[in-house]
């Protein structure tokens, strides 16, 4: 039985990502703010027969993140798949982008998966396996206007998986991005607010004219395929699958 950590695990694709491992026999300790957290790991725990623990730990504190990390090990013996998903997101001009929300967005959304590799490298270093999963998006690959932060975050974690990967290589350690295009998460809702507001449409335009534009596939990305996804580059048959960047963007990244 395989152990896991999940940035971001209470919410969204993380907790997406999180129910499916579980449901695969995976045991976990999952990572949010939010204040349900305890009860969510509960739930899932008695609903498919694992253990799951929750830290509430501000991933913007490094420390905090060390600490996160020893109680995932302390609790489930080893991390054997750490999934980087832990997001947060700014939507505005660059000329009125408020500065501490450049800072909070990349120590989010880039930085804390450089800590959260960090802590659990010597583990997967001595043990001969690991795998890193980071949640990435299309944005790794492509920008759009008004979001200067979480475009260069992004970008970010495309390079620092491509360094993880590596590293890993000698270690049987892999480290794969998932890109997806955009999916109907509360932090995509919060956007779809935030994009009409900046370009002055509905929140129906917004989703047809902004999001779905770029995206062939007329579809938000189903949070399922992001899952399946994770799991595959989570299991020992992805050793030669490493430093890739893995669109799920309807078709956004071929144009």
């Amino acid at each position: 039985m395989k152990n896991a950590l999940i940035t971001g695990g209470t919410s969204g694709i993380g907790l997406g990502i999180a129910r499916y491992f579980a449901s695969h026999g995976y045991n976990l300790l999952i990572n949010g703010l939010e204040r349900n957290g305890t009860e969510t790991a509960h739930d899932m725990a008695t609903e498919h027969g694992v253990k799951v623990y929750f830290s509430g730990a501000n991933l913007m504190q490094p420390a905090q993140i060390r600490e996160m990390v020893q109680q995932a090990e302390k609790a489930l013996g080893q991390v054997d798949v750490l999934v980087n998903n832990a997001g947060i997101q700014h939507v505005a001009p660059v000329d009125e982008f408020p500065e501490e929300k450049w800072d909070s967005i990349l120590a989010v959304n880039l930085s804390s998966s450089f800590h959260t590799s960090k802590a659990v490298w010597k583990g997967m270093k001595e043990r001969g396996f690991g795998r890193i999963i980071n949640i990435a998006s299309a944005h790794a690959l492509r920008a759009s206007e008004y979001k200067a932060a979480y475009v260069a975050a992004k970008h970010g974690i495309a390079g620092l998986t491509k360094v993880l990967a590596l590293e890993g290589a000698p270690f049987n350690i892999t480290c794969n991005a998932i890109c997806p295009g955009y999916v109907r998460t509360p932090l995509v809702e919060a956007q779809i607010a935030d994009q009409a507001k900046a370009h002055q449409m509905t929140e129906a335009e917004v989703i047809e004219k902004v999001m779905l534009k770029k995206q062939p596939v007329k579809q938000f990305v189903d949070v399922c395929a992001i899952a399946q996804m994770a799991l595959l580059l989570a299991s020992p048959a992805s050793s030669q699958l490493t430093g890739t960047m893995m669109p799920i963007d309807g078709g956004w990244s071929a144009q």
